[in-house]
């Protein structure tokens, strides 16, 4: 999957884009779950649902009643990059549980070690544009993918973000997709 990744997003020809792939190469990115718990939680999970999601996006925008106009190259930063936040986020802890014969014994689980605590669409943005430029709706999209799991509270915004950039509620729906058809 790592080279399916890195052949997609090394179409990209954006300054930085060099930069942000060594990034990505230092971390666990291609080895880390996308999920404790919910989706691809186990190794590698993480590249594999972000693939998916490029390839609903991309799906998505082509298909989508309404036309929208969106350059490849921002599906694929937006699909391939919205949960960046998750690199070097996860770590293997252990746990006692009963084994098929009832033996307790220690499984390794994955658990969250948040080291930079600054949400997760922002902070996914917040990351990418440390090392390239992002058009403002793919930065709306990237920032919005999770959608109504967001505080209610951030409803109101959430729904307007979506009205001016409707990639954004298509790269929500593409994570869902992802997330519970494939569940990955």
């Amino acid at each position: 999957m790592k080279e399916k990744f890195l052949t997609i997003l090394k179409t990209v020809k954006r300054e930085g884009i060099d930069e942000l792939i060594e990034f990505l190469e230092k971390t666990d990115f291609f080895k880390a779950p996308a999920s404790t718990r919910f989706h691809g939680n186990y190794e590698g999970g993480l590249v594999e649902h972000s693939i998916k999601v490029y390839e609903i996006l991309k799906h998505k925008v082509e298909t989508n009643i309404e036309p929208i106009e969106v350059p490849e190259e921002s599906i694929i930063i937006i699909g391939l990059l919205h949960d960046i936040c998750k690199a070097n986020f996860y770590k293997i802890d252990y746990r006692n549980a009963k084994n098929a014969l009832g033996v307790w014994e220690k499984v390794p689980y994955y658990t969250v070690d948040d080291t930079i605590p600054y949400g997760h669409g922002e902070k996914s943005v917040m990351m990418i544009t440390e090392y390239m430029k992002l058009t403002p709706e793919e930065k709306y999209s990237i920032r919005w993918h999770m959608g109504f799991t967001e505080p209610k509270e951030q409803y109101t915004t959430l729904g307007l973000a979506y009205k001016k950039y409707p990639l954004a509620l298509l790269t929500h729906e593409a994570d869902l997709e992802a997330t519970y058809f494939y569940d990955i």
